[in-house]
């Protein structure tokens, strides 16, 4: 198995990483173009969203074909020379794989509406009348999951857009063709896949309503998603290799399973439960104010059982698909620098694998747009129509999109102060925020006390020291909201860490006494107060060690 515990994963969008050809659109050239700075930031393995053709409906995780690059990102040999000149510089990609749909542009779905059976039986498709789904699941994208094929006389199932359909992994044939697409990017040179929804695969044998809820129930972790898992590892060879699933709706006990080395299924798992923390009645779409206390009963409960039971965290708070975490959980005005390492601090020292997502690391924030005009992203667009009909105003709407559109995350990373942040020489795909000016890798680059510079004593932190990778984990001031504190333990060695998630001083209730430790790395200059701790300033962490 490959070394992950030690190692720190750096997230890259490339539409929206850096332009090459000056066309608005990143691409992987202007990925190989950066590796200098990705290497700088000490990271391991650099995890790419999908570049494969696709028409782009779902920005890539609709995936055309798998083994081809879309013209829009560049060619093989480009993503050849990326594979090649990351690992010269002791760094490995990790690919996306986008397994529990592909596009509807797919050459085998292609064949599936044309009537062959062999290919329909990759697809899930079910006899029904036209004005009657077969089941009324709910896609996660909005409106029904299931579209109907008048040429065909069935419907397909879709859980994201109407242009993703499902794949039918009980065909083992389906499963020999993902199979032969891993073997494919392996011998390529690739080191790690992530595997998008993958705790989704697994849909029943029989199809029924859902009196409950969306239909989830019936699908998430599903019946054989374990077998499905263990023989997609096993017999595609990537067993030695980083691995990581994103789980949908997934509960702890399934991904203690997926991590577990003696199930022989995945290296780590994203979950998601900790960023719903500031969902309305669990619904995205309703905004709340977040809940502390229940972000620390989330991430103390995984920590805690993961811990117990052999499995492995994905440590993260932001991706392609989510807010920027300073905007979320932060202040962006009065102490945006705080709060970014702040929460930079908290997960980076936990156990499990850290990711950044480009831009976390300068303290990138959400991009704020005004009008609906400016996103892109289709859950967004959707979603805003949705509420528009169920009675919100057009500015009530766009104030939800402006803190939870997956666009947020997919402004462009901001290279320097200038008209296009660096990122191209003409405007984006994309808006770009106006905070380029002052949040941007050329100025932070130089500066001791920025953002970046944080990062990356962090990831050297996890290099250096094996108790950041391995240690044990107890908490400490459970009961306390404001304050998140842990301590790790290892062979003699402690590790405490403090971090304060309120905007205000918060008294300990408890004086915390760090004789005999030294100050390992904090947020705020260090202060001469002897040994004893009684208050953490706003948004701040500290972590102190004793070898």
């Amino acid at each position: 198995m490959a070394d992950f515990k030690g190692s720190t994963i750096y997230q890259i969008y490339p539409k929206s990483f850096c332009d090459s050809d000056g066309d608005g659109i990143g691409d992987i050239r202007g990925i190989i173009s950066r590796l200098d700075y990705i290497k700088s930031l000490g990271v391991d393995y650099i995890w790419s969203t999908p570049f494969f053709l696709s028409p782009q409906k779902d920005n890539g995780y609709d995936v055309e074909d798998y083994r081809r690059v879309n013209p829009q990102f560049g060619t093989m040999e480009d993503v050849e020379e990326l594979i090649e000149k990351a690992g010269e510089r002791g760094m490995g990609l990790m690919f996306d794989m986008v397994f529990n749909h592909t596009s509807t542009r797919h050459e085998w779905f292609q064949r599936a509406l044309s009537g062959e059976k062999k290919y329909m039986d990759y697809y899930i498709f079910r006899d029904g009348d036209p004005q009657a789904p077969p089941t009324n699941w709910q896609s996660k994208f909005g409106g029904p999951a299931w579209e109907y094929v008048p040429s065909l006389r069935k419907w397909y199932l879709h859980l994201f857009d109407v242009t993703q359909a499902d794949l039918n992994w009980n065909n083992p044939e389906v499963r020999n063709e993902l199979k032969d697409v891993l073997r494919f990017w392996k011998e390529k040179g690739v080191k790690g896949f992530r595997f998008d929804v993958v705790n989704l695969i697994s849909k029943p044998e029989v199809f029924e309503d859902d009196m409950e809820g969306d239909g989830r129930r019936f699908y998430s972790d599903g019946p054989r998603v374990h077998e499905f898992l263990k023989e997609l590892t096993a017999d595609s060879g990537i067993g030695d290799m980083v691995t990581v699933g994103e789980m949908s709706s997934t509960s702890l006990e399934h991904c203690i399973r997926y991590t577990d080395p003696a199930e022989h299924e995945l290296s780590m798992c994203f979950s998601f439960h900790h960023l719903k923390v500031d969902y309305k009645n669990g619904n995205k779409w309703e905004l709340a104010k977040p809940d502390y206390r229940r972000l620390k009963e989330l991430l103390m409960t995984w920590q805690r059982k993961m811990a117990e039971h052999n499995g492995w965290n994905a440590l993260f708070w932001c991706n392609h698909d989510q807010p920027r975490i300073v905007s979320r959980l932060g202040d962006t005005d009065r102490y945006w620098k705080e709060s970014a390492k702040m929460l930079g601090t908290c997960i980076h020292l936990l156990r499990g694998t850290p990711y950044i997502f480009q831009g976390e690391e300068l303290g990138m924030t959400n991009p704020g747009y005004n009008k609906i005009e400016e996103y892109r992203d289709v859950e967004s667009i959707n979603y805003y129509h949705i509420m528009l009909q169920e009675g919100k105003t057009e500015e009530e709407a766009l104030e939800v999109l402006r803190q939870r559109s997956r666009d947020n995350g997919r402004s462009p990373m901001q290279w320097n102060s200038g008209e296009y942040a660096g990122f191209s020489n003409r405007e984006p795909w994309i808006g770009i925020p106006a905070n380029h000016t002052f949040i941007n890798v050329e100025d932070e680059d130089g500066d001791p006390d920025s953002i970046l510079n944080y990062y990356r004593k962090l990831t050297a932190l996890r290099k250096r020291y094996p108790i950041i990778q391995e240690g044990m984990i107890e908490f400490l001031y459970e009961d306390q909201e404001e304050v998140f504190a842990y301590r790790r333990t290892r062979n003699g060695q402690e590790l405490i860490v403090l971090n304060n998630f309120f905007g205000k001083e918060v008294t300990l209730q408890k004086e915390l006494s760090h004789a005999g430790y030294r100050r390992l790395i904090g947020n705020y200059p260090q202060e001469d107060s002897g040994t004893m701790l009684r208050t953490l300033r706003p948004y701040e962490s500290i972590a102190f060690i004793k070898e």
